[in-house]
């Protein structure tokens, strides 16, 4: 879910406001005790509360794993080729109360192009100060530190960047309420044929129909940096959980790439916001290069005793063992 910015190694291996004006990026840090608002909720009331259910705060910690052959599927597919597939385990660590360290996110590819390639980010309380980088390269069999890579550049070299999946902070961008509507899009996924779906594509999900009709608000957010390279995104966001479940990117006033994401439930949480990844699927309507992540619910864990630990350089050392 690699980048430019990490290099060729990695080949080698509101202000309160209406919903008629800006919400800016004071006030714009996430707290892990963030609550739901009440009444009409601002922009940045909204786009905060969707970083805290993208980012798992509901949980102590969260993970993907492996069960049997039960995995997280990634799937890459540029135009008129066949589709490549990668798997993944990720866990993410929000138990952190030293005022320093917000959460800490490891990646490790299973398989695939960047198999054996492990990655720990460090997030910290501190929205100013950069995310630490720590990379495990198979082909040096060594640990890397890289600078915190821009938000557009590739994770993983999938069409999902590192300002979908890590970077991207209410800050960074300025955010208007444009209303509240019924959803209308089908969610996306790559197309595969019968012949295709064998190995770890057979379980890949089709589009679906199932977020159509919910309530949504409809989010405009712009970046404040001139360097960002959309002008704006749209995200519809479920009035009830907080699930942003598509983004839309224009540039010079065109739709350039989309992000749909299937949220599911898990029973026995009383914060609706504590939901858990089904897939996300993204298409760069530029190029038409597509990706695909499938998260099979089985192993989906949550606020389990992980010893913090799990979070370091040990692990990334003992990926290749």
């Amino acid at each position: 879910m690699l980048v430019k910015s990490l290099g060729k190694a990695f080949l080698v291996t509101s202000l309160l406001v209406s919903s008629s004006t800006f919400a800016f990026a004071d006030s714009s840090s996430v707290s892990k005790t963030l609550t739901i608002p009440t009444g009409t909720p601002t922009a940045l009331d909204i786009m905060k509360n969707v970083y805290y259910v993208n980012h798992f705060y509901a949980f102590k910690n969260y993970s993907i794993g492996k069960k049997n052959r039960d995995i997280t599927v990634i799937v890459k597919k540029s135009k008129d080729s066949e589709p490549l597939t990668e798997t993944v385990e990720r866990y993410l660590n929000n138990e952190y109360d030293d005022g320093t360290v917000q959460a800490k996110d490891l990646a490790i590819f299973q398989s695939g192009k960047n198999k054996g390639l492990g990655m720990l980010i460090t997030d910290y309380v501190d929205d100013d100060k950069s995310q630490l980088y720590l990379a495990w390269l198979p082909a040096l069999r060594k640990i890397r530190r890289f600078a915190e890579p821009a938000h557009e550049d590739a994770w993983g070299g999938t069409a999902f960047t590192f300002g979908d999946v890590t970077l991207r902070k209410p800050k960074h961008e300025k955010h208007e309420l444009l209303g509240r509507e019924k959803f209308s899009f089908e969610t996306g996924a790559i197309q595969l044929s019968a012949d295709e779906r064998k190995g770890y594509l057979a379980s890949i999900p089709e589009a679906n129909k199932n977020n159509i009709g919910k309530e949504v608000f409809k989010i405009k957010s712009s970046g404040n940096s001139k360097e960002v390279w959309y002008d704006y995104r749209i995200s519809y966001v479920d009035v009830k959980t907080f699930g942003d479940l598509r983004v839309e990117y224009y540039k010079d006033g065109k739709l350039i790439k989309f992000l749909d994401k299937n949220w599911g439930n898990i029973s026995g949480q009383k914060d609706p916001r504590a939901l858990r990844w089904a897939s996300w699927y993204a298409k760069d309507l530029r190029t038409d290069f597509e990706s695909m992540a499938f998260i099979p619910e089985t192993i989906t864990t949550f606020n389990t005793e992980i010893h913090a630990s799990k979070w370091s350089e040990s692990t990334l050392e003992s990926i290749s063992k």
